[in-house]
């Protein structure tokens, strides 16, 4: 064999030098023939030396080191090329290579390359034409290429295996060779049946025979007996699409066969199922699933096959009983590409939201985006950007339908909501938000359509005491919220303090009619019975009836004023001064409700009005005479250092001297006002003398509602579209990141550290927004666009996160693993920029499948129903739960120690040294065969 592979060589060059007589025609003026000069296939094989050279001193680490390129869909293999002429040709040589590793990859490993699987080799060379397909149809031109290359690696050493493609491209053949010393050479061919594969190359018995016929004359003349075939085996089986449709048919028949259903209600029961079902973003938008299904890849490691009866019970046997089940799912490509298309959800709608904040600077008043005159963008005056009537209508039912209050899910808040300044999921406001994104595609003017009309019926709600749908009115004013739900909180605390003072006015007045009628008639049967005059006291002079009413009404005063009332209870250990009662506390006022811009106004009025008492302004005031009138109604006999004692225990100085025990012989106690307070004029005590004693029943409330509401209902009619649109944002941002963090996903620890990460992030966005001033609008924007794509990544792993974790529910373990996978393969898209990048690479990392995760698997391949139950009668086997594998891969081989295969001589070797003399991949379904021969030969 070598001695013909030297002759054909020997031709070649022959007929190369006579080509290299003929064109050289200058040289027949010379004296002589120079015969060092050596022919262009000479100079081309040269040149596959020199480069074969370089790069096997250079070594796979310089080469890394020197930017040879990285194959990105494996980890660990490079890639050289150099360009070479010949014939007037251009060539491409790739030497595609591995970094040295501490142990050599499986047969199976996802990390080799198609010929290094195909081929059982490691580094390779490959050579081919720079043309549009790359590939050599013809068989000299191939074999010329191929003697080439094997001349050139001889010359330096070297045992690359070198691989030519031929034929037409779509067949994928390739010839290749490799000196493997001075002993053996391996020959490699592969080719591909597109179609009408044999019947008996479906299955494995078949293609058993096949491989045995590459070196057995025949198999009724050669025992197969001796013959101990390696084999091994990958199936790949692909989940089908879930049927929904069916499972609600399902549903609906076992509901049938429960009770009689009307056709109204049967038709409606037999809509189809989306697979989000129940998740929290479907109330605003329906995602597509990103897992289109599993690929499932079972793998029978290598075993020794002495007969092909055994490849026959092979086909048969189940897949659980192979050694490994990898899974791997398959994701939409529009999860990284956004090329592809474009995601619809809450970050699409709020980027809308942020366009019409970039508007709303175009306007005083949101009245001016609904006139058809307003001189702002083209799109603000777009009809088409507004809904009609009938859907403003629908929108706002929904938004005043008395449902759960924002209190309701408190609990399933997540901790660092509340770093977002904006309303609560389910307050009023927040709900206006939401529907504001999907309203007439959230133009600026669809929302002031929205906002105007949102106002008229809370203004409704107002003018008729009717208590604010959504809106809590505990009492409290969250000032951690947004100004607008703030303000909506005191609304509602107005309307119902408004409503209990109309009740009580109601109920005072039919008490006031029904209690002068009864003195009425008492007065009148009391004069009758004495047989008096209801004047009868007329003949009293005018001085003496003043006299005799002043001196009842101020014994009447003065017995009203000693009785105790608006007590809360007894103070423990505290007694009064000068009368050594039991002090009480009185039931007091609540402070006066404020927003957080009506605190700003306090501390405003507290520098403008402020005094050397610390008040700040008229409201202290108020509340400290309430106090006052209280505490006096509660202990009619108290002085003013009672109150003192009570209210402000740091301005009374007690003398440590004195008994500490509480008696009438030590009575009263020895001490003194603080200095402030018994400066001269002090402020307090003035108020003291100045208050009555009055229970809290009789005060005047410290908060007068219709005042309030009537400031909360001016504050919502006036507010300027740029202040809208700012809490707008900060609200939507909450209310959707609140919505993604309801989502059931199996409790991923990297999507709920995600999660939480994507609240501090807009928080500390949008702090910027919530400033008073702007001074760049358009970076403003920007940054906020940013905040967008971040929030989108994170929207986009929720639904990917629930969606594997809805599909392996069972199988706990399995689906984070999967799930963690995929996090670290989009990482490196989670950057901050505007722009999403977009790769190539597709995701294929496999999660290998626990023994006890291997049903909740197969149950993603339910047997097929009656009408999918049928199947080529020609079916390849090894079926999964009725399935087919959608590929199928064997390897087999057979070795020879050296001293016992026919190819022995009389060469020196070790005994015991085995050569694989025989190899065959071989990949294909029923219908699509392509295999893969080695043959190592003894030369």
């Amino acid at each position: 064999m070598a001695s013909s592979s030297s002759s054909k060589h020997k031709k070649i060059a022959e007929e190369e030098e006579e080509n290299d007589e003929e064109e050289d025609t200058v040289e027949e003026f010379e004296v002589f023939d120079d015969f060092t000069i050596a022919s262009s296939w000479e100079r081309f094989i040269s040149d596959i030396e020199a480069s074969c050279r370089q790069w096997l001193a250079d070594g796979s680490k310089n080469l890394v080191d020197k930017g040879a390129e990285a194959l990105d869909r494996y980890k660990n293999l490079y890639r050289v090329k150099k360009e070479l002429k010949y014939g007037g040709k251009a060539y491409s040589m790739e030497f595609n290579f591995v970094k040295p590793v501490t142990a050599r990859a499986s047969c199976w490993d996802d990390d080799l390359h198609n010929m290094q699987l195909s081929f059982g080799v490691d580094d390779f060379l490959v050579i081919a034409p720079l043309s549009a397909n790359g590939v050599v149809l013809d068989d000299p031109e191939s074999t010329k290429l191929l003697s080439s290359v094997a001349i050139a690696l001889s010359n330096c050493g070297s045992n690359w295996p070198a691989f030519v493609p031929v034929h037409d491209p779509s067949r994928k053949a390739y010839i290749g060779i490799q000196n493997m010393g001075a002993n053996f050479t391996r020959r490699f061919e592969a080719d591909r049946i597109a179609s009408q594969v044999p019947v008996r190359l479906m299955h494995l018995e078949g293609l058993y025979e096949l491989f045995l016929s590459k070196f057995v004359l025949s198999t009724t003349d050669f025992s197969t007996n001796y013959i101990k075939v390696q084999f091994a085996m990958r199936l790949t089986y692909e989940s089908p699409p879930y049927d929904y449709e069916q499972e609600e048919i399902l549903e609906s028949e076992i509901e049938d066969s429960v009770e009689t259903e009307t056709s109204e209600t049967t038709t409606s029961s037999r809509i189809k199922k989306q697979w989000d079902d129940g998740c929290p973003w479907t109330e605003w938008y329906s995602a597509e699933d990103p897992i289109q299904g599993f690929d499932l890849t079972t793998i029978w490691r290598s075993r020794t096959i002495e007969g092909s009866h055994e490849m026959a019970e092979l086909e048969n046997t189940s897949s659980f009983d192979a050694e490994h089940w990898l899974l791997t799912p398959i994701v939409v490509r529009d999860m990284v590409d956004d090329s592809i298309s474009k995601f619809v959800g809450f970050a699409s709608q709020i980027r809308l939201l942020i366009s019409a904040f970039d508007a709303s600077f175009g306007a005083q008043f949101l009245e001016d985006f609904v006139a058809a005159e307003n001189t702002g963008s083209d799109n603000s005056k777009s009809t088409a950007n507004v809904p009609p009537p009938t859907v403003l209508d629908r929108v706002l039912k929904e938004l005043f339908l008395d449902g759960t209050s924002s209190n309701a899910n408190a609990q399933l808040e997540n901790r660092n909501s509340r770093v977002i300044k904006g309303a609560p999921l389910q307050s009023l406001f927040a709900q206006f938000c939401l529907h504001a994104l999907w309203f007439g595609n959230c133009s600026i003017r669809a929302i002031a359509v929205l906002w105007i009309d949102f106002v008229r019926e809370i203004r409704w709600y107002w003018e008729e005491s009717e208590p604010l749908p959504k809106v809590s009115s505990s009492g409290t004013i969250d000032l951690s919220c947004c100004i607008l739900h703030q303000k909506l909180q005191m609304l509602a605390i107005c309307i119902e303090k408004k409503r209990s003072r109309e009740n009580d006015q109601t109920f005072f007045d039919c008490e006031k009619e029904d209690g002068i009628s009864s003195n009425k008639q008492v007065k009148v049967h009391k004069d009758l019975l004495s047989g008096s005059s209801i004047d009868n006291d007329s003949s009293l002079k005018p001085e003496d009836s003043k006299r005799k009413m002043k001196l009842s009404n101020s014994s009447d005063q003065k017995k009203f004023d000693k009785t105790r009332r608006g007590s809360a209870g007894i103070v423990q250990s505290m007694m009064l001064l000068n009368s050594f009662e039991e002090m009480h506390a009185p039931y007091t006022q609540s402070a006066p409700l404020m927003t957080e811009d009506m605190h700003e106004e306090r501390l405003q009025a507290a520098e403008a009005l402020g005094n050397t008492m610390g008040f700040s302004g008229q409201l202290e005031k108020d509340i400290l005479s309430s106090d006052m009138s209280a505490f006096k109604a509660a202990n009619p006999n108290a002085v003013f250092e009672d109150f003192i004692r009570w209210h402000s225990p740091g301005d009374w100085e007690a003398d440590e001297t004195g008994s500490s025990s509480v008696n009438k012989l030590n009575w009263p106690p020895k001490g003194r006002l603080s200095q402030r307070m018994s400066e001269h004029g002090n402020l307090w005590r003035k108020i003291w003398n100045e208050s009555p004693a009055l229970p809290i029943s009789e005060q005047k409330p410290l908060l007068d509602p219709v005042r309030e509401g009537e400031k909360v209902m001016h504050y919502l009619e006036t507010l300027r579209p740029q202040q809208l649109l700012e809490q707008m944002i900060c609200t939507a941002f909450r209310a959707c990141a609140d919505i993604l963090n309801q989502t059931s996903y199996g409790g991923f620890k990297l999507m709920k550290t995600k999660v939480d990460q994507l609240y501090l992030t807009i928080g500390s966005s949008l702090k910027s927004l919530q400033g008073r001033q702007h001074n760049d609008k358009d970076e403003l924007v920007g940054d906020l666009k940013q905040l967008c794509t971040v929030f989108e990544h994170i929207e986009k792993l929720v639904i990917l996160a629930t969606s594997i974790n809805r599909k392996l529910a069972d199988a706990p373990r399995l689906s984070e693993a999967i799930f963690t996978d995929y996090f670290n393969f989009y990482l490196p898209k989670m950057g901050t920029g505007l722009t999403s990048i977009c790769y190539d690479k597709e995701f294929d990392t496999k999660q290998e499948v626990k023994i006890r995760e291997r049903d909740a698997v197969a149950a993603m391949f339910p047997p097929p129903s009656v009408n999918q139950s049928w199947r080529k009668v020609l079916s390849m086997g090894n079926l999964l739960n009725g399935h087919e594998p959608t590929q199928r891969e064997i390897i087999f081989s057979v070795n020879d120690t050296v001293s016992n295969s026919h190819y022995g001589s009389k060469i020196s070797v070790n005994g015991d040294e085995e050569v694989e003399t025989y190899h065959m991949y071989i990949r294909g379904t029923s219908n699509d065969l392509w295999a893969a021969l080695s043959v190592t030969s003894w030369d």
